[in-house]
């Protein structure tokens, strides 16, 4: 008999739009995330059984596969960075380059370390042009005392472009335009947000930035939906990080929660609806093992404390919503 394995994004996915609903509360969010918790890596007992966040009644239901598994024979780690200083203001940032807040600095310091307690070591880290990707890998490379590993940074895992969102108060604009619309621009697969023109205050600090002259016409965005920032960060994944894994390189990728969201849906065969619900915590490393064809042998597991955890998906399932 296999191996019963829980699909753990999956329960994340249910569990961040419960929480955004106002349909579950706190004492259920611990049991949910202790059930959570014994799957991620370092946390708990692996062999403990799910517990009553998922008998009758239960708002979740955990989604299982009986296994038979392959073996892993690689292994990737993502880590979307830490808060930045527009995070904290609640702000739509995309291609603004906004550092980390001290808070992000120290979500970055605690990834850092967990890596370095699993004892994980690295061939190539990859990251995006924009400095609170590029500072989260720093503190990850120090940590773990790896700094004189290729780094290869690229516009194509830049977080998604907001367009003429860029610099608003997600709480106010939802209070302007309405929730909904708000999620509909931040979290629909395909539509993206009105398009920055040359009259926004932030066009001549991004679409004239240095960093991009290498661009080829056509390449450079004025606005991003999901659909497009898959799209073009799909084609490194394929032409540059995935061949490097094949060859049996140890690979991590420091980005941000729209680009990760792409390689985490064409990793694990995601609908575009499931990727539209699913939030990428800030600073925790998220860890799959993959087989020959790149294949997940079972779903993304964080290295990461139950508090972190939890703490770090309220705050991201909270963005985009009026302030009470």
């Amino acid at each position: 008999m296999g191996e019963l394995l829980f699909c753990q994004h999956e329960w994340l996915r249910r569990w961040s739009c419960l929480v955004r609903r106002g349909e579950m509360g706190r004492a259920e969010q611990k049991t949910c995330i202790n059930s959570i918790q014994t799957v991620i890596l370092g946390v708990g007992n692996s062999r403990q059984q799910p517990n009553s966040a998922f008998g009758p009644g239960s708002l979740l239901r955990p989604t299982v596969f009986a296994s038979s598994r392959t073996m892993p024979t690689h292994r990737l780690v993502i880590v979307r960075h830490g808060e930045s200083t527009w995070n904290q203001e609640n702000r739509f940032c995309g291609w603004f380059d906004a550092e980390l807040s001290e808070k992000g600095k120290e979500e970055a310091k605690r990834g850092a370390q967990a890596i370095k307690e699993a004892g994980y070591e690295f061939d190539y880290f990859y990251t995006s042009v924009l400095k609170r990707a590029i500072r989260t890998l720093w503190y990850i490379m120090d940590g773990c005392d790896q700094m004189w590993v290729p780094v290869v940074r690229t516009w194509r895992l830049n977080e998604r472009h907001y367009g003429g969102l860029t610099g608003l108060n997600k709480a106010e604009t939802a209070a302007k335009h309405g929730e909904e619309q708000v999620k509909i621009w931040r979290r629909s697969f395909d539509i993206p947000p009105p398009p920055m023109d040359e009259s926004h205050p932030f066009y001549k600090v991004i679409s004239k930035e240095r960093r991009y002259a290498g661009l080829k016409p056509g390449e450079l965005p004025a606005c991003e939906s999901l659909k497009d920032t898959i799209a073009r960060a799909l084609p490194f994944w394929n032409d540059e990080i995935a061949p490097k894994i094949k060859q049996g390189n140890r690979v991590l990728i420091a980005a941000h929660g729209n680009s990760l969201r792409g390689i985490v849906k064409h990793l694990e065969g995601m609908s575009d609806a499931a990727i539209m619900e699913l939030n990428l915590p800030t600073g925790i490393p998220i860890v799959y093992e993959l087989d020959d064809n790149l294949k997940p042998t079972k779903s993304m597991q964080f290295l990461g404390d139950e508090e972190t955890v939890r703490k770090a998906m309220e705050a991201v399932a909270a963005q985009g919503k009026v302030k009470k």
